[in-house]
């Protein structure tokens, strides 16, 4: 069953169960299911202006977890097999659609959870409902810190979801302060006094924007911030502003995702703006999408970007053997949202066979709260909830129902078309590949 793929934490020690060889047409030949199948809603963004092309991958990738999980019998519950089946919807990345989809799903498709995710805006509209109707709800791609917050703090209007007596909703994407905490950390130390952030106005680009100038600041960095629409194509009016300054930035930072954030990188090389030796060129996360990137972005190397989720060099059997299916689709290496919804269905699937039911969902909720499991992306484990309800003084109200070890580095090209398996790790010094924490356009580490 479910128990013999997933790396479990056990009496102590760890032991690697995970099925890789078994193949969809073996488990049918023995596999007895119920008719009964478990559903869980995925959400990815397969059309404009979400980020379509992370989106293609991440529905590839909850295939893969499904499949691995049929392969082996399903989940068990009493005894009996039940086939999992994941229904992926297309949020389109913004938060009407992600409502329609969570209308969808719980009273048309009656799913019993629901996985994954890439825009906040979706996820914050989303897990009202989720939330109304006590579905257990595992974010894996959203960034918004009060995704998890909203769980013992108000939020817009909305109480504390655990005023409910039970809160649905966990994530195991990092916060944006805690990627923030990052980024701003490896520019602090390297001297930078001047930087600019351009980002996406939408409930990720903002808030991550405020957490990362409020950092800034606080260690006396100046600071200048743009906004733009999501599917904005020219930007030049707006670069004109950044080439006619006195002086030029010492980093441009990007929070704008897929395509648009990568039409946003072109232009300013093209300009000459960054990546250049005056200016910094930090891109969004989805640069580490290699493939999607060099493609978009011809005349990016040398560009900086943050990377959420274990580097190939600390990939797991189970990280492994996923980047070598990604790597045959997609070529390059497996990205975080490869890793994050894979997880997620693997996830979800462990806390229902430990609860023993499909169809409980504060027993789902109880399973995810003392779950203890390691999979592609690492540990998975939560120190706040309902098993723990109270924070320490000075503990991010993010925490709750929030994965606290998201791996987020600082990473960088440095050779045209470079796959991002042999770009360098420059921070933190702990992850470091190539004994630096920057690299200046033409230089080599």
């Amino acid at each position: 069953m479910l128990k013999k793929f997933i790396l479990l934490r056990t009496i102590g020690a760890l032991s690697l169960l995970l099925l890789l060889s078994l193949g969809g047409a073996f488990a049918d030949g023995h596999c007895e299911f119920a008719d009964e199948p478990i559903k869980l809603g995925g959400i990815a963004p397969l059309s404009p202006p979400g980020s379509t092309g992370a989106g293609v991958v991440i529905d590839w990738s909850y295939k893969q977890a499904m499949e691995d999980i049929n392969a082996d019998c399903g989940i068990d519950i009493a005894g009996v097999n039940h086939r999992l089946e994941v229904i992926t919807g297309d949020s389109e990345g913004i938060s009407e659609r992600g409502q329609a989809l969570a209308e969808r799903w719980i009273f048309d498709d009656e799913v019993h959870g629901v996985v994954g995710g890439y825009h906040s805006a979706v996820a914050l509209a989303m897990m009202k409902l989720t939330q109304e109707n006590q579905i257990p709800t595992l974010f894996a791609g959203p960034w918004n810190d009060n995704i998890t917050a909203n769980g013992i703090i108000e939020f817009e209007g909305r109480p504390p979801r655990i005023e409910d007596g039970v809160d649905y909703i966990f994530r195991t994407s990092p916060a944006n302060a805690m990627v923030a905490v990052v980024a701003v950390d490896w520019m602090i130390d390297l001297g930078l006094k001047d930087v600019i952030i351009m980002t996406e106005n939408t409930d990720y680009g903002i808030p991550a924007a405020a957490d990362e100038r409020a950092l800034l600041e606080a260690a006396g960095i100046a600071v200048e911030q743009y906004n733009f629409e999501l599917g904005t194509e020219d930007f030049v009016p707006v670069l004109n502003r950044v080439l006619a300054r006195p002086e030029p930035p010492d980093a441009i930072h990007v929070l704008v995702t897929g395509e648009t954030g990568f039409n946003l990188n072109q232009q300013m090389a093209e300009l000459g703006i960054t990546p250049s030796d005056d200016t910094i060129c930090i891109a969004e996360s989805y640069a580490g999408d290699s493939a999607q990137f060099w493609s978009a972005v011809p005349d990016g190397n040398y560009c900086a970007f943050t990377r959420v989720g274990a580097t190939p060099a600390l990939f797991g059997e189970i990280a492994h053997h996923l980047n070598d299916r990604y790597t045959e689709a997609f070529g390059g290496v497996a990205p975080s949202f490869a890793l994050e919804p894979y997880d997620s269905v693997l996830l979800m699937a462990h806390a229902i066979d430990l609860a023993d039911s499909y169809d409980d969902g504060a027993a789902i909720v109880a399973a995810l709260e003392t779950i203890d499991v390691t999979l592609a992306q690492g540990r998975y484990y939560f120190d706040y909830g309902g098993h723990n309800p109270d924070l320490p003084e000075g503990e991010p109200t993010y925490m709750w129902h929030q994965w606290p070890d998201p791996i987020v580095t600082m990473v960088q090209y440095f050779e045209q078309d470079q796959s991002a398996l042999d770009a360098a790790v420059i921070y933190p010094p702990l992850y470091q590949t190539h004994g630096t924490d920057y690299i200046a356009p033409g230089a080599s580490p």
